[in-house]
């Protein structure tokens, strides 16, 4: 049984919690009052004790405790999850069922970079895991390790690179925890931040000066590239029906990516441009060649 004692004026309670002796103080003055107030609380903190819903965090959220006891839980949490779901499956065999249910849906482009990521990155530290099994902790020392790794310029992953990486780990979790009846890990775990990044346009001149140097046969490619804000894959995709000089308009429908006309991604990236008489000229100039 817990006891209310004192220390300096304030009030502190001695309680037993999970085999340990616990000392949490308070900011309350020795007094009839607050005593009364402490006793009540210490009652309650004992009642859920003994009804096992006691959250060490959600009384003493400050407390050097709090991550011990925290862990106890999540470890007895998860080993009561992992025989809860006997049916889930390995993770790689899981998210293998999982491709197969996506491909006729995704693009051929979003499909083979969620399938490399896979590949290089979540199979090997989770791909023998039974998926109900795997741990918060687990999530984020996966996500720590991947802050090493070496990105393109001889420097770190960047925080934006890493969260594209967890995005198909989280969604294999959450949809395994919905088949299999298990609550999935991913709880409270918030992408990283992103700084903002800066962008450095070209100015007129410089364009200027690039066009003028650009062998002819790409002029109006760049041209276009330059003076409608196309996306890579909608301009190497463009057709000539998708032009009409006489309106001055480009209607934008299509990509070109890993070797394959594709439709758009969003709804949003349907749309038609008008052409300033540059770009005009352009593709005019490139019809009489």
């Amino acid at each position: 049984m817990g006891t209310l004692n004192e220390r300096n004026g304030l009030l502190f309670l001695d309680f037993r919690y999970k085999g340990c002796r616990c000392r949490e103080y308070t900011k309350l003055e020795d007094n009839k009052a607050n005593r009364a107030r402490a006793a009540k609380l210490l009652k309650k903190i004992e009642a859920e004790i003994v009804l096992d819903t006691f959250d060490y965090g959600k009384y003493f959220p400050n407390s050097k405790r709090k991550a011990q006891f925290a862990e106890i839980e999540e470890r007895k949490w998860s080993a009561k999850k992992y025989f809860d779901a006997p049916s889930s499956p390995r993770f790689e065999e899981f998210a293998k069922t999982w491709m197969a249910e996506k491909k006729v849906e995704w693009s051929k482009s979003h499909y083979l970079e969620v399938e490399g990521i896979l590949k290089k990155y979540l199979y090997p530290t989770f791909g023998n895991k039974k998926i109900s099994a795997i741990k918060k902790s687990q999530i984020l020392q996966f996500r720590s390790i991947l802050a090493k790794v070496p990105g393109r310029k001889n420097g770190s992953l960047s925080a934006s690179r890493i969260n594209h990486i967890m995005t198909p780990l989280r969604v294999l979790l959450n949809e395994a925890a919905d088949r299999y009846d298990f609550a999935s890990l991913w709880k409270n775990i918030k992408a990283l931040k992103v700084g903002r990044t800066e962008v450095d346009p070209f100015s007129l001149a410089e364009v200027d000066k690039f066009l003028k140097h650009v062998p002819a046969d790409y002029f109006a490619y760049y041209v276009t590239r330059f003076f409608t804000g196309m996306r890579t894959g909608e301009i190497d995709g463009l057709m000539w029906d998708e032009v009409d000089l006489e309106n001055k308009t480009i209607t934008v429908k299509q990509a070109y990516t890993r070797g394959e006309i594709s439709s758009l991604k969003t709804e949003g990236s349907y749309r038609v441009i008008n052409l300033i008489d540059k770009v005009v000229d352009a593709l005019r100039s490139t019809t009489r060649m």
